[in-house]
Parts: structure tokens; C-alpha cells; sequence
């Protein structure tokens, strides 16, 4: 006899949102549209609204077209990006930086400061010495190669004025912005989705996921957080209702998460992170954040900042932080 699948945990919002609950059409049809951007695929259900001023193709190229904006401004894989011209900077150049990318760098700095630097946005030359980004790089780096890429590496090294949108460049900064910026794109697709009446929305980028209002049945937009291999855990199904989901982990690409403390990459006993947020920006850097603190230190920062996340380590085990756990 097969064993039996335990059942499913279900995490759901402490509230319900009244407005959309209200402003759902039982009737209302569900459309997916789907397409490929950043180095992954997206997807999106949507509820139409009765009077929607786009069609379905034009409403699949205006996504399309909002990504390709996004990455034109923040990919470090595209030499031509304002991110790769920044990067290029010399030494004491300002730089005005787009509402998105402004966006995105002052979530960043709250984040590396809320985190102790477990985040940071100014890891491209490490990343590039690891062969993560665009350039393959082939064996492991040599100490000597760290300990000099490790100089001009750091958020703290560069001076951003949320006011007038523009960070300067200190002299040899690479930022990398892969551990956000996939989140905020997700938040930008479902914001889209909502400038033209569609409140009731999944918008999924490369598994991170964002559920806006509720389907038209009145169950919410279901997600289900993946488990590693070879960890017998019972499946975790979100409602994502007014929240988005981001995960962080090892188990498919092996140790590509760089500890901005060593240089080295991450291979400390947790596996997998997932973190539950309002915003899909946030939820994604903070998975970062927690994948590179260690067991404890990452609980204490969920417990602190009140983050709902679940961690679960390499030999099975999975913790739970009092946010999520007060939505099981």
C-alpha cells in the first residue's frame, strides 16, 4: 500500500479584505496569460471585470512590456540597463535613478540595515567572481581574488537620497539587484493589473506569487509553498488573499546565495525560506536575508521585524515564525 499524503496545512490572512469580498463578480471569467521574462517564466490569472477597456492580447503585451521595462532599468545580465551603466560609473558620479529603480533601492537599504547586512544590494563583483551573473567564471575564486573584490563590495558604501532619487556612485560598486527585484516586478505586474479595474488577480514571476483580491467563487487565490526533495513535510497551501509569497533556497541550484560577510556561499544548515508579505518586494529580499543568517540568528530577525516565514533546514526539519504560525 502507498502511504497516505498528509494533509495539507493552510495558512490564511488574520482579515479579510470587505472591499473585495464586495466588489467580486461570481460571473466574472478567469483568463491566464503567461510569458517569459528575467530568465523564467510568468503567469497570470485574472478575473475580468464586466467593462474592461483592453483585451486580453493587449492586456498580455502591456505585461510583457512593463517587464521588459523593468529589466531595462535593473538587470545586471544586460550590459546596456541603467543598473549596468551605473555600474560602470566613475567615482563620485550621481545618478538619477527611475521612480522603479528609486523604489526598489529604498526598500533595499531598509532592508540591509533591518537585516545587519544579511541583505545587500552591492554584491555584483562577488557575484560576478562566483560566475553567478553574465560572465562564467571557471573554478572557485582564490583568497586573494576575495579579499580584493570584498573592498569595493557593500551597501554601505554607497550614498542614496530617497528625495531626489539618485545614489552615488562610490568608485568600483556593482550592485545586484536579484534578490528584490523579481519581487517588486510581481508587485508591478498585479499594480498593473489594477490601473485598468482588474482588483481580483495570482500574478506568479519565477515562483514568486502575489494574490490580489479573491476569485470569483469567493475562495481565495491558492499557492502552494514548494518543499525541498527528500524533506517529508506535509504540503503548506497559502490563501493568498492581499498577499504575496517569496521563496529562497539551495535545493535546486545548489549554493548560489552569497554570504556578504565571507564572500563565501551560503552552506549552513538551512535549505529552503519562504516569507509572507504584503508586498512581494519585500517578502523577496527578506527570504534573501534569512536564507544567509544562520538557523538562529534568521528566527530572531523573523521574530523581531514580525515576518510570517517558515524555514526549514536540510535534515527535514521546518520552523515556523509566530506571524505564520497565528495563520495556520
Amino acid at each position: 500500500m502507498m502511504p497516505a499524503q498528509a494533509a495539507p496545512r493552510i495558512a490564511v490572512p488574520p482579515v479579510i479584505d470587505a472591499a473585495a469580498w464586495d466588489s467580486r463578480d461570481p460571473a466574472a471569467p478567469i483568463i491566464t496569460l503567461t510569458g517569459t521574462s528575467m530568465g523564467t517564466s510568468w503567469r497570470v490569472l485574472a478575473a475580468l471585470p464586466v467593462r474592461l477597456a483592453v483585451s486580453s492580447a493587449v492586456l498580455g503585451e502591456q505585461i510583457s512590456a512593463r517587464l521588459a521595462q523593468i529589466c531595462a532599468q535593473m538587470s545586471h545580465w544586460d550590459a546596456s540597463s541603467c543598473l549596468s551603466r551605473f555600474n560602470r560609473a566613475p567615482c563620485g558620479t550621481r545618478v538619477s535613478l527611475s521612480d522603479d529603480f528609486a523604489q526598489v533601492m529604498a526598500c533595499a537599504f531598509a532592508i540591509a540595515e533591518a537585516s545587519g547586512g544579511a541583505f545587500d544590494p552591492a554584491l555584483g563583483r562577488l557575484t560576478d567572481l562566483w560566475g553567478l551573473g553574465p560572465h562564467a567564471q571557471a573554478g572557485h575564486p582564490d583568497a586573494a581574488a576575495l579579499i580584493a573584490v570584498r573592498t569595493v563590495c557593500g551597501w554601505q558604501r554607497l550614498a542614496f537620497d530617497p528625495a531626489t532619487r539618485t545614489l552615488t556612485q562610490p568608485g568600483g560598486v556593482w550592485l545586484d539587484l536579484s534578490g528584490i527585484a523579481k519581487g517588486y516586478a510581481v508587485d508591478a505586474v498585479a499594480d498593473l493589473l489594477g490601473q485598468h479595474g482588474i482588483a481580483h488577480a495570482l500574478v506568479e514571476i519565477g515562483g514568486e506569487i502575489s494574490g490580489r483580491g479573491m476569485r470569483p467563487d469567493g475562495d481565495p487565490w491558492w499557492a502552494e509553498i514548494e518543499n525541498p526533495p527528500r524533506c517529508a513535510l506535509p504540503p503548506l497551501r497559502v490563501a493568498a488573499h492581499q498577499i504575496a509569497v517569496a521563496s529562497s533556497g539551495d535545493y535546486l541550484r545548489g549554493a548560489h546565495t552569497l554570504d556578504p560577510a565571507t564572500g563565501l556561499p551560503v552552506t549552513h544548515a538551512t535549505t529552503a525560506v519562504s516569507v509572507l508579505h504584503a508586498s512581494c518586494m519585500v517578502a523577496d529580499a527578506w527570504a534573501t536575508a534569512l536564507s544567509v543568517a544562520d538557523p538562529e540568528r534568521a528566527r530572531n530577525l523573523a521574530r523581531t521585524h514580525q515576518l510570517a516565514a517558515r524555514i526549514v533546514s536540510r535534515c527535514g526539519h521546518e520552523w515556523f515564525s509566530p506571524a505564520l504560525q497565528v495563520m495556520l
